[in-house]
């Protein structure tokens, strides 16, 4: 009786958190909540002075006594007590100021984490006021918000490309058979790009025109037209502001390093993957997720690298918190398949 009043009058979550964003995924709401993973403190006093959005806004901007910083790198806990602060203002800004009762929460966490990160995103959370903390592995949470049905007995393979790591998945049967996990995703990409301007034009651009051109002109396979546009940034040599114009041929250049490294991940798995299963996948294909799957020709590359049909998931960047999402939807009917969590 108890428990179903919890249930009635708190607003469980799910949530996508995120090297790059935290995204947040309210029961009988939808993704209500995508924002940075950036939080800004004043170096003197620790005080926390912007969240999110705001916070990002700030990188690279702020005097010499703000640091805005990413409390999450490679897809885990960097400082444990900003990141509990920041879940903490998501929880507070998503949840029913009405509701006295703490809600329960399902966080899409990395394959490849240890245990004592595991224990830390637990311990963050529980500081942050949930009630029950459930885990689920990041490239099974972006399978089923993709759609793919993961209770057959065939394969599927996953990629999801996030902010600070890529992770492949090959389910079949609720469980994931083949898993890999490398730390090379969109920051890598964006750093990719501050080094090209730096090595070509002798120019220095921040984080966020990186990501920027990423998404603007950004490409891994010829496009039939090519895109260009201009990058400001300060001259290495005078200290000066300076305007330079590139194209889309050229960040593809840029990004041919982590983007090869993201491919030789794809093919690793699909080494490792059982025979049975890589037949299936000849049908299946690669479904593609997280926010480097709207790189332009990420798909076509893929395709051309593996011989396999490859698709991008309906939105891609909300397929681990939708995934998330729909565990939770069920998880009185779920939560006894401890294969998808632990």
């Amino acid at each position: 009786m108890f428990d179903f009043l919890f249930r009635l009058f708190s607003n469980d979550m799910g949530m996508d958190l995120g090297t790059a964003s935290v995204l947040v995924y309210v029961k009988g709401q939808g993704v209500v909540l995508c924002e940075p993973s950036v939080v800004a403190v004043d170096k003197e006093t620790q005080e926390i002075l912007a969240i999110g959005a705001e916070a990002k806004r700030m990188l690279g901007k702020t005097p010499a006594n703000i640091v805005a910083i990413r409390p999450l790198r490679n897809g885990v806990i960097a400082n444990f007590d900003i990141t509990e602060k920041m879940i903490r203002y998501f929880i507070q800004k998503v949840h029913n100021k009405k509701t006295l009762l703490h809600p329960r929460i399902v966080i899409g966490i990395p394959s490849g984490i240890t245990e004592v990160e595991r224990r830390a995103v637990r311990e963050s959370a529980a500081q942050a006021g949930a009630r029950e903390i459930y885990l689920i592995e990041e490239p099974m949470a972006a399978a089923i918000g993709a759609g793919i049905e993961i209770n057959q007995p065939r394969g599927s393979m996953i990629v999801d490309i996030g902010g600070g790591t890529t992770e492949v998945g090959v389910i079949s049967l609720g469980g994931m058979v083949v898993s890999k996990s490398i730390d090379i995703a969109g920051d890598e990409l964006d750093e990719a790009i501050i080094q090209y301007f730096k090595r070509r034009y002798n120019l220095f651009i921040g984080e966020n025109t990186a990501e920027e051109i990423k998404i603007r002109i950004g490409s891994v396979y010829p496009m039939e037209e090519e895109l260009s546009m201009e990058v400001k940034g300060r001259d290495q040599v005078t200290g000066l502001p300076r305007t330079v114009v590139v194209t889309s041929d050229e960040i593809r250049t840029a990004l041919m390093e982590p983007i090869s490294a993201i491919v030789g991940l794809i093919k690793n798995a699909l080494e490792e993957t059982p025979a049975e299963l890589a037949a299936d996948l000849v049908e299946t294909g690669i479904t593609l997720a997280g926010g480097g799957a709207l790189l332009r020709g990420i798909d076509k590359l893929i395709n051309k690298e593996t011989g396999l049909p490859v698709k991008i998931a309906d939105d891609p960047i909300t397929c681990v918190v939708r995934g998330t999402g729909k565990f939770l939807e069920e998880l009185d009917l779920i939560g006894k398949r401890k294969k998808l969590f632990r």
